[in-house]
């Protein structure tokens, strides 16, 4: 009889055994998990970027119409986009200096540019908001 009370456990100390190890490893798990709210915070923060990017179409656009760009410009097609950003557009037109942009504001993208001088029609499609800056 003593053999069998050495070599055997009672029912009651495997379920604490197994009960403490699992909680311990579910609170460790907690601590390590991130709730929605918090990683869609964070990935929000991480995708908004203050700096414009110009698609290759765009690209080709500027340099075929001789659009160049200078630092205060930059500044204000930024200014523009946020701004776009704020009123929830999705895809915008934002017109600077005698120059319009189309910019997907999601991505921060520069989808196409033109000048009014090269500019055959004053239409544009497959926008929702536009800015003036």
């Amino acid at each position: 009889m003593d053999r069998l009370q050495n070599s055997f456990v009672s029912i009651e100390q495997m379920k604490d055994t197994y009960l403490m190890n699992y909680k311990t490893e579910r609170q460790a798990e907690k601590k390590t998990t991130i709730s929605f709210e918090e990683m869609l915070i964070k990935a929000s923060e991480s995708s908004i970027s203050d700096e414009v990017i110009f698609s290759k179409h765009a690209n080709a656009r500027l340099a075929s119409r001789n659009i160049n760009l200078n630092d205060e410009q930059m500044e204000r097609l930024n200014s523009g986009i946020r701004q776009a950003k704020e009123k929830s557009i999705k895809e915008s037109l934002v017109m600077m200096d005698n120059i319009a942009f189309i910019v997907n504001i999601k991505n921060n993208t520069v989808i196409t540019a033109m000048d009014q001088d090269t500019n055959d029609s004053n239409v544009f499609t497959n926008i929702d908001g536009a800015v003036i800056v």
